[in-house]
């Protein structure tokens, strides 16, 4: 066997050599010097060659590539920026979600970016698609310095076929990741060394200040609420999806990071349509992205199967702790973060379908909350008011790590269960998913993964997946439509005596608390509260069905 030349150890898996010639439209466009080496869709094994060159990166004992993101091992909602002109301003939902950047800070922040950039030895480029359906999905490129991002996106985005990647032309939106790099602190609006900036005319991205990458994903996502409303009128959801397989009916779980949408969609008994982000059109529901990403915190063989085994060679570990010489990971040590994560491709998932789209409509709606106060049922049968009222709300608890600063779970409202990635007002997104609710006639039905018995500060503990497994189960099978219903005091839920598979002393947090009933009194109704002052922000757009779909304070 002839030993690989330098040239031929370069060629990437379309068959292409990386790019050396300043006559390519990309070293022309970036004004790149005649010597940078660019790997231009990169196999996974060329990645992990050039990432085991970047600090503290190494192999798992399973064959994962572990890396770390520096200081950040979190998203940064707060340094969030959309640039301010004239094709989109008159959409956005202005105020502490989105906000705003002048055009002038935008040119600073993207000079300072291909600046760097410009400065680096080798850049990483991952050409990608965002969207299944291919009457709606987008173009997408990533500009970046780091191997574990060329392959974290190569993992995480719709990947081309070779004769798709020849005839890829333009992007339709590129990334700029050059978060190694701070942000200039100096110029307007900014309140740190980092920024994550989104411009739709131009439709570009720039990332300074932090390595974390996860905000490339959620980038993508916040385009994407933009984007599918605007233009298509297709709803976009972050959601997790999968598909029966005899009915073929489709669930959707809607809810933040922590709350469960991952490891609750990757079901063996069902096909994984996606873990994290979809779109609802007029033809079913298709996944934005074509990979996972699953938090990693105590994970194990027993209780997640399907993830556990995703970790193979191919996807990425952030931010774990791992014994120094067999490389075996602790994925129960928190102490870089409680955000561990992986990312994986889609079709690691044994049960995933591929292509990862339905063309039937949702069945079951879901609303995941991870209750920190422990006073809501674990399952609830909605109305269609009180699933608006709910969407609305996006009540759950920030889980530690998902963001910087927290560590431990806080009581939260996120519109529409993902209030950092909207883009449009939240009741633009709600009026399209009653719509579509009415329209197909879904059963919706609210999920409370969080605590029971009592609230996290008394001592109780969280449901176990076991039960909640078996709720779904039962919703799946039509089991929970067939017994009987008692109304929850103050939230006026409908919660079902019995369920198949759970201890019915556990179905109704009134039954079920351990604290005495003034603690459980005060606890429900400091809720309630909670509830009725954050739905004040929207009551004046809210009908009035709606309105009286809430809990009474």
């Amino acid at each position: 066997m002839v030993p690989p030349t330098a040239v031929e150890s370069s060629i990437n898996f379309s068959g292409h050599p990386t790019i050396k010639s300043n006559q390519d439209p990309l070293v022309q466009q970036l004004s790149l010097k005649d010597d940078t080496i660019i790997r231009h869709n990169a196999s996974p094994a060329t990645l992990y060659e050039d990432g085991l060159q970047e600090k503290g990166t190494t192999i798992s004992s399973t064959g994962a590539l572990m890396a770390y993101s520096g200081k950040k091992t979190g998203r940064s909602p707060s340094d969030k920026r959309i640039v301010e002109e004239e094709t989109s301003s008159q959409h956005i939902w202005w105020g502490p979600v989105n906000k705003q950047v002048d055009e002038l800070t935008w040119k600073i922040s993207r000079s300072r970016a291909l600046d760097y950039l410009r400065t680096r030895e080798k850049l990483f480029v991952v050409d990608a698609y965002a969207g299944w359906d291919p009457r709606y999905r987008i173009k997408v490129r990533i500009i970046c310095a780091r191997a574990y991002h060329a392959l974290f996106m190569n993992n995480m985005l719709i990947r081309p076929t070779k004769e798709e990647l020849e005839n890829f032309g333009e992007p339709d939106f590129t990334i700029y990741n050059a978060g190694q790099f701070p942000a200039n602190i100096h110029t307007k609006g900014m309140t740190s060394a980092t920024s994550v900036e989104i411009n739709f005319k131009d439709m570009e991205m720039v990332i300074l200040g932090t390595e974390y990458a996860g905000e490339m994903k959620k980038g993508i996502f916040t385009v994407m609420f933009y984007l599918m409303p605007i233009k298509h009128k297709v709803l976009t959801l972050h959601s997790s999806a999968n598909q029966g397989v005899e009915k073929g009916d489709v669930t959707l779980f809607f809810g933040l990071s922590g709350t469960g949408k991952t490891t609750l969609s990757a079901d063996p008994n069902r096909k994984l349509i996606g873990d994290d982000e979809h779109c609802w059109s007029d033809q079913g529901v298709f996944n934005i992205e074509g990979g996972c990403y699953a938090k990693c915190i105590d994970l194990s063989a027993e209780k997640e199967p399907e993830i556990f085994n995703s970790i193979k060679f191919g996807a990425i570990l952030e931010n774990v702790v791992y014994d120094p010489e067999t490389k075996v990971v602790d994925y129960t040590d928190s102490s870089i973060t409680e955000n561990t994560r992986c990312a994986y491709p889609i079709d690691f998932i044994p049960s995933a379908k591929i292509p990862c789209l339905a063309d039937t409509h949702p069945s079951n709606i879901i609303l995941l909350t991870c209750d920190a106060s422990g006073v809501l049922p674990p399952v609830s049968k909605l109305t269609n008011s009180q699933v608006m009222y709910h969407f609305i709300s996006g009540y759950t608890s920030k889980m530690a790590g998902t963001e910087e600063g927290v560590t431990e779970p806080q009581a939260t409202f996120s519109a529409c269960f993902g209030q950092p990635f909207l883009v449009l007002h939240p009741m633009k997104y709600a009026q399209q998913l009653s719509d579509k609710i009415t329209q197909h006639k879904a059963n919706a039905w609210l999920l409370n993964t969080g605590w029971v018995g009592a609230g996290a500060a008394q001592g109780g503990k969280r449901c176990p997946l076991k039960y909640t497994r078996a709720i779904l189960d039962a919703i799946h099978s039509g089991a929970l439509n067939e017994v009987n219903y008692e109304t929850f005091p103050v939230f006026g839920l409908q919660v079902p005596t019995s369920c198949p598979g759970v201890p019915a002393e556990i179905l109704n947090p009134t039954n079920a608390w351990t604290q005495g009933k003034e603690s459980f009194e005060a606890q429900i109704k400091s809720l309630a509260g909670k509830f009725v002052e954050n739905f004040k922000k929207y009551a004046d757009q809210a009908t009035e069905e709606v309105k009286a779909a809430g809990p009474t304070a």
